[in-house]
């Protein structure tokens, strides 16, 4: 497996390159930083992008959208942000819509990316078609859950008491070990947010 982050954007939004070492095919994860800086480390490693899942539809997981031309994979419930421009300009005027082809995905999907089999967790609350990607020892979070703390839910769609939910039945369950890449600052374990956010816990 190769993992790659690249961060950046105005919100500094995590970008992760996630690609199987055999066959070298891969799939972004949020592409909310400068297209060319994601082209540049798939050119660098000789990857053959198979898909972009976006965790949400936020425009600083989007900013690049626009300028890559592969598939798009996204909650049903969070394609209106996606093209919605009143909503974007409230967060970033200027941010463009994004019109183009969608293929929507819910916890009945598994995506392959060569020998690696992604799994998906609707984890609503930041937004109500947020999800969370779980693929080996892996979870790429988005907005859902961060390193000692959990994501805003003030913005439309968004649900204080449905981000709780999310968190304790569908994150806190898992094996501690597990790495929690999330779409901000740092990354962190599973066992290490039981520990710090005793809240998180019935």
């Amino acid at each position: 497996m190769i993992l790659k982050k690249i961060t950046g954007g105005q919100l500094e939004t995590n970008c992760y390159i996630l690609a199987c070492k055999k066959t070298k095919k891969c799939l972004i994860v949020d592409p909310g930083v400068d297209a060319g800086q994601i082209e540049q480390e798939i050119n660098k490693l000789n990857l053959k992008v198979t898909a972009i899942i976006l965790t949400h539809g936020h425009f600083d997981h989007i900013a690049a959208l626009n300028d890559l031309s592969y598939p798009v994979y996204i909650h049903k419930d969070d394609a209106f942000l996606l093209n919605s421009q009143d909503i974007l300009s409230y967060f970033s005027p200027g941010t463009k819509t994004y019109s183009g082809p969608l293929n929507f995905i819910d916890e009945q999907s598994k995506i392959n990316v060569g020998d690696l089999t992604v799994e998906i967790l609707h984890t609503p609350g930041h937004s109500p078609g947020g999800i969370c990607l779980k693929v080996n020892g892996l979870l790429f979070s988005g907005d859902t859950l961060f390193c000692r703390g959990i994501g805003r839910t003030d913005l439309p769609g968004g649900s204080y008491e449905k981000i709780m939910h999310s968190i304790r039945n569908k994150i806190m369950v898992l094996p501690g070990a597990i790495r929690v890449l999330p779409g901000h600052g740092p990354e962190t374990t599973i066992g290490k947010e039981k520990e710090a956010g005793g809240y998180f816990v019935d």
